[in-house]
Parts: structure tokens; C-alpha cells; sequence
């Protein structure tokens, strides 16, 4: 990865990071459907004024929007609403363990289904060494709790692993010569149009109690920046630099949650947040293989 992929990658983790602060906000007023239905709607809204403005053109042709579709699917509709569903079960801490598993999957399927990101023995070590620093951050204790539903944490793992395969699916964009921001905008247009009609037939919504503004301010900041946004450095990430390296930032999210907590929130770092920095660090250095490859000079 180059000086700037690494940056856009810290920057998707604050991006992501607040979409569990945010959808811990609204989730005590709206079921899930509703939620990622408004998140994907406002951001397909968002991106595509964005496109008109700037006078970029959406793309045509049936395999294009049919990539958008499977795009949409695999990326949005199942792992959206099985995350917000879990973390009506779990606490947020716990869903963010289970979701860092994210770059196992990937480098397992990655190794099967792709020519160029094989299975190494040093990318297992860091994957092992990154969810293992995740576990130390949040805390045992945590992962222990009474409080904890099994159903919920299968439910995270079935959507980190849709996450892994969405992010080979999406190779393909680059092959058709589609923009990361024709493709942001069009996997969130097509998740919009899968969601809404499943979002009216099962919640009803028209029949809830309309959300107050902390709601609806929490709703914004999960459409425009933990989505529409944080899609466009998705896309060009993974442009650039491949989908198990994009696959890195589920381990970053915990860390930048933390640090803003100790910035803004005057939380305190505790030993054991260093501790679990420390195994997230070195798990990076050892898939990312420049470290490795210095010592062997």
C-alpha cells in the first residue's frame, strides 16, 4: 500500500467508526429495515447530486447495473441490516469484535477465488495478531457477559463474511472501467431500490412514531458521512490496493473509536488499549510485509 491508501484507510476507519455511534443513537427509535433504508436512500440521494453537479455521468448497460445490484446486496442489504439487528442484542464493543474477523474471511476467500492475493503464512499472523488486539482493547470481560446473544454474534460473522465477498465482487468495477464514485453511487441506488419495497412490506413505517431530531441528525451523519463518503474511499482503496488490504480497516475502527472518545469525550486510555494498539500495529506491519521484507535485506 502507497503513503495515501494508508491515509484514506485511517480516514474510512473514522468514517465507519462513527456508524456505530450513530446507529446506537437511532436504533432506540426505529427497527432496522427503516434505518439502513433511510442511510442507503439519503447517501444515493447525496452521491447522485454530487455526480450531477460535478457533471459526471452514471454509467449504462445491463452487466453494469447488475454489478450494481450484486454490489448492493452483498455490501449493503445483508450485512446493514444483520449488524443493526445484532446491536439490538449485543453491546456495540462486542458487534465491533466480531465484525474485526472481517479480514480472516477476506484472506481465506480472497486466496480461492482471486489470482493475485494468495494465502501467505504472514497475512494469517496478522489477521490473528489484529483480532486478538481488538479482543484486548474492548476488554474479556466484555466477550464473557451473561448479556451476550449467540444468535446476534452468528449474525455479525454471517455479515463480515458477506462483507469479504463483496469486497472481491467489487474487482470487477475496475476490469469495466466504472469510477469509485460511479460505483458508490450505484451500489447505493440499486441497495435503495432493493430495500424500500422489503422496508414498507415488513415495518410499515408510516405506522411508527416519527423519530426526534437527535434521530434524524444521527440518521444524516450515517447517510452522508459513514456512507456516501466513506464509499468513495472504499471504492478507490480498493482500487488501488486490493480487497484484503481494504479488508484492514475493521482492525483501525476500534483504535480511531477510541482515540476520539479520549479527544472529545475525555475517556482515559487504559493499559490495555495500548496493549491492543500494539497487537493491531503489528499485525498490519506483518500483512502489509515491508517491515519483513527489511530484515530480510
Amino acid at each position: 500500500m502507497k503513503f495515501s491508501d494508508w491515509v484514506m484507510l485511517i480516514a474510512l476507519s473514522l468514517l465507519w467508526g462513527g456508524s456505530f455511534f450513530f446507529v446506537g443513537v437511532v436504533v432506540k427509535e426505529l427497527p432496522p429495515l427503516s434505518i439502513i433504508t433511510l442511510r442507503v436512500a439519503i447517501a444515493a440521494l447525496a452521491l447522485y447530486l454530487f455526480m450531477r453537479i460535478t457533471g459526471k455521468a452514471m454509467p449504462g448497460g445491463r452487466d453494469v447495473w447488475r454489478a450494481f445490484f450484486g454490489m448492493g446486496f452483498l455490501n449493503n442489504v445483508v450485512p446493514f441490516f444483520l449488524i443493526v439487528w445484532a446491536q439490538h442484542q449485543i453491546p456495540s464493543g462486542l458487534a465491533s469484535i466480531f465484525n474485526a474477523t472481517m479480514p480472516l474471511f477476506t484472506v481465506v476467500v480472497a486466496h480461492f477465488l482471486t489470482h493475485d492475493e494468495k494465502l501467505t503464512p504472514l497475512r494469517i499472523i496478522g489477521v490473528l495478531l489484529g483480532i486478538a488486539g481488538v479482543s484486548a482493547m474492548i476488554g474479556p470481560d466484555l466477550l464473557l457477559s451473561s448479556n451476550n446473544n449467540v444468535v446476534a454474534q452468528i449474525a455479525i460473522l454471517v455479515a463480515t463474511f458477506s462483507y469479504a465477498l463483496a469486497s472481491i465482487y467489487g474487482r470487477r468495477f475496475k476490469v469495466m472501467g466504472v469510477s469509485p464514485i460511479a460505483t458508490a453511487t450505484g451500489q447505493v441506488c440499486a441497495s435503495t431500490l432493493m430495500l424500500i419495497p422489503l422496508a414498507l412490506f415488513v415495518e410499515t413505517p408510516w405506522t411508527l412514531p416519527v423519530p426526534g431530531m437527535a434521530s434524524w441528525a444521527a440518521i444524516i451523519g450515517l447517510a452522508i458521512f459513514s456512507t456516501a463518503i466513506a464509499y468513495i474511499l472504499y471504492f478507490r482503496i480498493l482500487t488501488s490496493s486490493g480487497s484484503t488490504n481494504l479488508s484492514l480497516v475493521t482492525f483501525l475502527i476500534p483504535v480511531s473509536a477510541i482515540i476520539l472518545g479520549t479527544l472529545f469525550l475525555n475517556e482515559t486510555l487504559q493499559a490495555k488499549h495500548f496493549i491492543g494498539m500494539a497487537l493491531i500495529g503489528a499485525g498490519l506491519a506483518a500483512i502489509d510485509g515491508r517491515v519483513m521484507r527489511v530484515f530480510r535485506r
